[in-house]
């Protein structure tokens, strides 16, 4: 696909971007469709989309980049001091003390340290979209690794978990102080309960189709329902949605599980973290961004079995591309979308596609998008 295919816009400087965008476009095949958004210190600087359907004010389901916004609300609220990262979790919902949870840290439970990854009996499609209900099943739960002696991603609670502090502390949820101080305010596409007015907007995530060989990897590599990485993927309930399915369920989009549920475009994606690093009223002081980016888990993770590096509600970005500096901070969705902010070069960077990534997660063409933008904006500051 030529770069006559990609639409939209960059600055000065940037025109590589573009190219690099139209090559990962014609490796993905006719059915690719994504969108490419990246700001320097606040000025958008790539603004590009391509592919069947999309275009440039397209929402789709973010999945655990929605991460990114619940925590940058738990951040702002350690930033005001109404949250403290050291306090226990029961102090603020002490029934969250119960079966051996009792000394868990705000802290650790950012981290993923806390061991409360799903519940025995897993959770049915509407339970998985409420908030609310996934804080109530695992308050009694057991952890499944003693607290603070490992890590393991919390795919589909942690935003539960972190939101019922929020909500016992403040009495909003994160999805009401993230609408209030940060989408709103600064005009965001980013949706944590997306508007009926805004449905038309939307396009459903397309399932993954992986190929052959790639179908024989995931079935050399698959674990049982009922082993850890089932319990976080919730595998281990019989009427699991598929993982892709889960922003294509109007309840989803609706109730906008603080973990996985949020819907946006990659404007909206890149323009939050902009908003968070940049400009006279950027969101995070600077020594707030580094405590949120600083690394707290890095290593075997206990749910995905692989390597993973976490801060506190953030992934380690700079861990999977080397290039940004150190204490960039962000989270990518399991359908391959990825946001970031890296304070070092003041780059906020957006990535949306819609067709689910082989094999979930950071879609792999990240690291050629990434990189591409990086040698852009150090070459502008050289």
């Amino acid at each position: 696909m030529s770069s006559e295919h990609i639409q939209g816009t960059v600055a000065d400087g940037f025109e590589s971007v573009r190219e690099e965008f139209a090559a990962v476009a014609t490796a993905e095949g006719g059915d690719y469709a994504a969108q490419l958004v990246a700001h320097v210190d606040g000025e958008r600087v790539v603004d590009l989309w391509t592919g069947p359907e999309i275009t440039a004010d397209s929402l789709t389901g973010v999945f655990s980049s929605t991460k990114g916004a619940a925590h940058l609300v738990v951040a702002l609220l350690v930033q005001d001091g109404v949250l403290d990262l050291d306090q226990r979790v029961s102090h603020y919902w002490p029934e969250f003390g119960a079966a051996g949870k009792a000394a868990i840290t705000l802290r650790e439970l950012l981290a993923h340290r806390a061991g409360v990854v799903g519940a025995d009996a897993g959770f049915t499609a509407d339970e998985i979209a409420d908030d609310r209900v996934i804080a109530e099943r695992l308050a009694p739960q057991r952890p499944y690794w003693r607290p603070g002696t490992a890590f393991g991603y919390h795919a589909l609670v942690i935003g539960a978990l972190t939101g019922e502090v929020v909500r016992r502390v403040t009495g909003r949820s994160i999805q009401e102080h993230y609408e209030e101080r940060i989408r709103k305010p600064f005009g965001l596409d980013f949706y944590l309960g997306l508007p009926e007015e805004l449905e038309p907007r939307f396009l459903t995530t397309q399932p993954m189709l992986p190929t052959p060989e790639q179908l024989a990897e995931l079935e050399a590599n698959a674990t049982g329902p009922d082993s850890i990485t089932g319990i976080a993927f919730n595998r281990n309930h019989p009427k699991a949605p598929e993982l892709w399915d889960l922003p294509n369920m109007e309840v989803v989009r609706r109730l906008s599980p603080a973990s996985v549920g949020g819907v946006a475009s990659a404007r909206g994606l890149a323009g939050m973290y902009a908003a968070a690093i940049s400009g006279p009223e950027r969101l995070l002081h600077p020594e707030t961004a580094a405590e949120f980016a600083q690394i707290h888990s890095i290593g075997d993770d206990l749910s995905t079995r692989n390597h993973n590096a976490f801060g506190l509600g953030f992934a380690i970005v700079s861990d999977d591309y080397p290039s940004l500096g150190q204490g960039a901070f962000g989270h990518s969705g399991a359908a391959g979308s990825q946001a970031f902010a890296d304070p070092r070069s003041g780059l906020a960077y957006g990535y949306n596609r819609r067709r689910f990534a082989f094999p979930g997660g950071a879609a792999p063409e990240n690291a050629r998008l990434v990189s591409a933008i990086h040698k852009a904006v150090t070459d502008q500051q050289a």
